[in-house]
């Protein structure tokens, strides 16, 4: 998920552009053969989840039987590093998991290849078959890198019981409704708080700015000192302001969720379903997932992971015949069921295993109005910044429009050097 990847994500930059500029191009249509004379292809994927990868490679190799598939798994925070290396040497996979976030940089200095002509012999590549938001993921200029793998998005997790305790029998479907539900709630007594605003999570500030029509970032030019941005970041402080949520409560989601629910709303993604299922079984018919509030609209985030294939790979053929097999629907289900990853294929959502699921049906459909951060390199940067404007705000007080403005001079900065 690209809310793992480590934050050094722009720091190769120099790096990239060094080692590219000394390097000779190879042959991308030859052959890497092993002894029994099958194409050995190498994949890189990142984190635990990809310790899994093997399973469904040998899957792969059942179907493909000319084709061995030979998998690396690499911990996210070291993985940037060697894809640095990779690309300066031009020998690394073939075959690359890559996080949203770090489509744009690697994109940028041509280490990945550009799918786009393949979609004819891989119809499987094709973007109508995944989600919009999840294909903006892969897109660089022109070019399309990538291929959608797994999608998370954040929904709105609530406690049905507390919620129907204060009038609401269904989650709340708008900003006024879910302050309204946070402050009822907050009034059960002391040390009960409405909802969890998690200020680590950069892409929320973000996420809540593009319900209330800003663009964020439009032409090159920043918005984050426009009335739609400034407006988000107030509605977001509200919660703070009136005590619906707490500033520094010391305890984690999931005890603070159950129980007398000290904290009975909170906005994040898939993985909270079987962490709640599996630590506060208990629960079960007092908790939900709803769709997100809506302003102007319930935009969320959409992160994940795509697949993509090194520009210096020699085994081409092999590698996109394996991003097609990992995008099948069926393959994705597989996926699914192995590490508990939401599906970019749409048609796998119409899935049994999916829509009778109360819980991750609503996944499927916040997908259809999710989008990614911007994918431009200094992104990341640029949310990092906001999470330290926001604490001057939230903890500090700050003037919300004040603080906008500086931010934006610092985003300006960002996005022009």
């Amino acid at each position: 998920m690209s809310k793992k990847i480590a934050t050094v994500a722009l720091l190769g930059s120099l790096v990239f552009s060094g080692a590219l500029a000394g390097c000779s191009s190879s042959n991308s249509d030859s052959k890497t053969a092993s002894k029994d004379g099958k194409t050995t292809i190498t994949v890189w994927g990142m984190g635990e989840e990809a310790k899994s990868l093997p399973k469904i490679a040998k899957d792969f190799e059942n179907e493909n039987p000319n084709i061995s598939v030979k998998v690396q798994a690499l911990p996210w925070d070291k993985a940037h590093d060697k894809l640095l290396t990779a690309v300066a040497s031009k020998k690394g996979p073939d075959v690359i998991q890559m996080g949203t976030t770090w489509i744009p940089e690697f994109a940028a200095a041509n280490a990945i290849m550009d799918l786009s002509s393949y979609t004819d012999k891989y119809p499987e590549l094709a973007a109508d078959n995944f989600f919009d938001g999840s294909i903006e993921t892969t897109k660089y200029d022109d070019k399309v890198v990538g291929v959608p793998w797994y999608i998370d998005t954040r929904v709105l997790y609530y406690r049905t019981d507390l919620l129907k305790s204060v009038g609401y029998d269904q989650a709340p479907k708008t900003w006024d409704e879910l302050s309204d539900a946070a402050k009822k709630l907050r009034e059960r007594g002391k040390d009960k708080y409405g909802i969890s605003i998690d200020t680590k999570e950069q892409s929320l500030a973000f996420m809540f700015a593009r319900q209330n029509g800003s663009k964020l970032i439009e032409n090159n030019k920043t918005l984050f000192d426009q009335k739609e941005f400034v407006d988000a970041v107030k509605y977001l402080n509200g919660f703070f302001k009136d005590g619906s949520a707490p500033v520094d409560l010391g305890v984690d989601i999931i005890p603070a969720f159950k129980g007398e629910g000290i904290l009975p709303m909170f906005i994040s993604g898939p993985w909270m379903v079987k962490i709640i299922n599996d630590q506060a079984p208990e629960l079960k018919g007092k908790w939900a997932t709803a769709v997100l509030p809506a302003k102007e609209n319930n935009m969320s985030t959409l992160g994940g992971s795509d697949l993509s294939v090194f520009q210096y790979t020699k085994n081409k053929d092999a590698s996109l015949k394996f991003l097609a097999y990992m995008s099948k629907p069926e393959t994705q289900l597989k996926w699914m069921e192995l590490t508990n990853s939401l599906p970019a294929a749409k048609k796998a959502w119409d899935d049994k295993s999916l829509q009778e699921d109360p819980q991750y049906k609503v996944f499927g459909e916040q997908m259809k109005n999710a989008q990614p951060m911007p994918t431009i390199k200094p992104f990341e940067n640029i949310a990092q910044t906001f999470l330290s404007s926001f604490e001057q705000i939230y903890r500090g007080g700050a003037d919300v429009q004040k603080e906008m403005d500086n931010f934006n001079k610092k985003a300006e900065e960002i996005l022009n050097k």
